[in-house]
């Protein structure tokens, strides 16, 4: 592919609900600009975008895929997006990338949760954008209805440049409103014709929308219009190109992607209405000054080793040449620069500001990271990526593997920045943190099929902890004899408890009944009986230990015998002075959209949580609660299906608290029949 300019430049990312046809239209437009000479479809895991052997299995978009596009003497990079709110990272870093968005709504289901969210996200970096109604051939697809929904929800700005020739089975072809024609569709063809009698009207009313709408975006057209002169094509085309770039219209095409129909004119619409990098800038000569590139996605590939996806900011990049990683302060040396459509490849000798490229095996960058030139280039903006929310404790299936899952999973966190791995040191177990439950799955998928490593999966132990909430006074004698020098330890304790202040350990010896060399071994007989509790062997803490009393022998007594002495003590003391059960309380933020508060509230009352309040934040409610951390493993699936996906939440520890009785019996059976098993 020949290096472009950066005017000659269009960075867009498909977005919209799982299932709508991001991948098919990506498809058509390759088909279209003759970068294949077939059209592949997502069913039969053919396409060029959803190559990865998870997404053909699924037959869904699991990672942000770029395809660049020849049109009209310019380059279109695709950026083919997930769909699922599980991989909302991968649509995050696209965003990064793109300066502008096509959103997709599918004619049958209409606006649909992540068509929402994806509006929201548009609208607050203020991306230009263009609506494609797709499966307009569908049983059920009504344009008119989709249509009148996009303005209910998003405003008035929404305006069609396109209607539909038919719907369902008889759906042909397509209105151009502004050219004032219509295209007909005979297999791959399309074939210019009249405008239909019937679509003759409305497609005359729809231009009148498109007139004041490209007035209001110039105020000389707007004088002219409001004085009742018509514009002439050219002006509407001028006012429609500066409201479009301004984010103040956003037009609406529709089509159908796995039959090609009206996808040529979005292609037009792309290279005519949405802004070049140059434009994205605010008009500046991006191409000019110090080479600076962003990381926005970072991929292991099984044949290249680490890709790294690079927008140029500013400058020109050349291939064989070496750059500053100004976020670890490192130089990077690399060769080729990629140009990756799916899984193929090409290469170019140097990319000009606001493209977009790949490079293998940069040693020391990761997602986030600038490249540039060392006291030169400005560092950009990192990239804010979600909380993770869904926590499942992995553990190799063969012993052999044990080593390899660390090191397998660190590899795959420096592909996706919205898992958190975390080695639970009190439970021991290896925990992995992501987006959802098919997010994991997918990791673990990889970690077979990429590095080998065979994982089973289950809910993360909670670190429970034991505490005691009275006070005790014991002793222990440890003594033996077995004929040479024998063992004697013997040690007075008293136990208090100490609420949230960890562990204490003081001694208030007086006349050497026990002498001070064998005062630090009574702490560690302490210390080390405290990681199993005597209720269900949980690690014991907000406790104070006294040593008061106790003897000796002058020639039996060692280190040993006290340290002994002192742990049998320990759990006596701890089963005279009411020992409980505690568990980790967690602060929960709960995002919704209003409609919904009353059953999150409620579902979080049967979750032992308590309300602390709510807060509005927009057109969302926060309710802030505490939850007991056992009860929330699983509340990311349900917030997904109480609010239908619209609802986020984070968490942070707050403190421990007593479990009630009849939870702290079951979970105390539980371990005494693992330990009797």
């Amino acid at each position: 592919m020949r290096v472009y300019e950066s005017k000659k430049i269009r960075n867009v990312g498909i977005l919209s609900h799982g299932g709508t046809g991001k991948t098919s239209l990506t498809e058509a437009m390759l088909y279209d600009a003759g970068h294949i000479n077939r059209l592949g479809r997502t069913d039969d895991g053919t396409t060029v975008t959803d190559y990865l052997p998870e997404e053909i299995k699924r037959k869904v978009t699991v990672s942000a895929t770029l395809a660049p596009i020849e049109w009209k003497d310019h380059k279109i990079n695709v950026l083919d997006t997930p769909g699922y709110a599980d991989f909302i990272g991968e649509v995050r870093s696209a965003m990064r990338a793109v300066d502008s968005v096509i959103l997709m709504v599918d004619a049958v289901a209409g606006i649909e949760v992540m068509t929402e969210v994806h509006w929201d996200a548009a609208e607050e970096t203020q991306k230009p954008r263009l609506i494609f109604i797709n499966k307009m051939d569908r049983e059920n697809a009504n344009f008119e209805r989709t249509l009148t929904a996009l303005r209910e929800r998003f405003g008035t700005r929404v305006a069609p440049l396109t209607l539909p020739i038919g719907a369902e089975d008889q759906f042909t072809g397509i209105v151009d409103i502004l050219q004032k024609k219509a295209w007909k569709f005979e297999g791959s063809k399309a074939v210019p014709t009249d405008i239909p009698a019937e679509l003759a009207a409305q497609a005359e009313s729809h231009r009148e929308e498109l007139m004041e709408a490209a007035a209001e975006g110039d105020d000389t057209l707007l004088e002219k219009y409001l004085e009742g002169e018509p514009l002439t094509d050219e002006e509407i085309n001028l006012g429609l190109h500066a409201g479009v770039q301004a984010a103040k219209i956003v037009p609406v095409f529709c089509g159908s992607a796995t039959k090609n129909i009206g996808v040529h004119n979005l292609l037009d619409a792309v290279v005519d209405l949405l802004p070049s990098p140059v434009v994205a800038a605010g008009g500046e000569d991006i191409s000019q000054g110090p080479v600076t590139a962003f990381v926005f996605k970072t991929l292991a590939d099984p044949f290249v080793g680490k890709l790294s996806f690079i927008r140029v900011v500013k400058g020109v990049l050349k291939a064989d040449s070496t750059v500053h990683n100004l976020n670890k302060a490192k130089d990077e040396r690399f060769g080729s620069l990629l140009i990756t459509r799916g899984k193929n490849q090409d290469t170019a000798p140097e990319a000009n500001a606001g493209d977009i490229v790949a490079i293998a095996k940069l040693a020391d960058t990761n997602t986030g990271d600038t490249l540039g030139e060392k006291g030169k280039s400005e560092i950009q903006e990192g990239l804010d990526f979600p909380h993770p929310i869904f926590s499942v404790a992995l553990e190799a299936k063969s012993r052999n593997d044990e080593d390899k899952v660390g090191s397998a999973l660190t590899r795959l966190l420096e592909e996706d920045p919205t898992l958190v791995l975390e080695k639970n040191v009190e439970t021991k177990e290896t925990v992995l943190t992501g987006m959802g439950e098919t997010h994991l799955d997918i990791v673990v998928e990889r970690l077979q099929r990429k590095f080998g490593v065979e994982v089973n999966r289950k809910t993360p132990t909670v670190p429970y902890r034991e505490t005691i909430r009275g006070s005790a006074d014991c002793e222990y004698k440890h003594k033996k004899q077995s004929g040479g020098h024998g063992q004697y330890g013997h040690v007075k304790m008293k136990f208090d408890p100490l609420p949230g202040e960890g562990f204490v350990f003081a001694e208030t010896i007086f006349g050497g009944s026990v002498p001070k060399n064998y005062h630090p071994a009574v702490e560690k007989g302490v210390r080390e009986a405290m990681q199993e509790g005597v209720l269900a062997g949980y690690p014991v803490t907000d406790i104070k230990v006294t040593l008061y009393d106790g003897s000796y022998h002058d020639v039996d007594s060692s280190e040993m015998s006290f340290k002994i002495a002192a742990s049998q003590c320990f759990k006596k003391g701890m089963e005279m002075a009411k020992p409980v059960l505690m568990e980790p309380v967690m602060n929960v933020e709960a995002t919704v959209p209003e409609q919904f508060m009353g059953d999150i509230i409620g579902d979080l009352n049967t979750k032992r949580g308590r309300i602390l309040g709510m807060e509005p934040k927009g057109k969302w409610q926060i309710v802030k609660a505490t939850v007991p951390l056992a009860e929330m493993y699983r509340y990311a699936i349900d917030l997904k299906s109480i609010t239908q996906g619209r609802g986020s939440f984070t968490m942070e520890f707050d403190h421990y608290e007593d479990v009630p009785p009849q939870t702290a019996k079951e979970i105390i059976d539980a371990s005494a029949k693992k330990t009797a098993d």
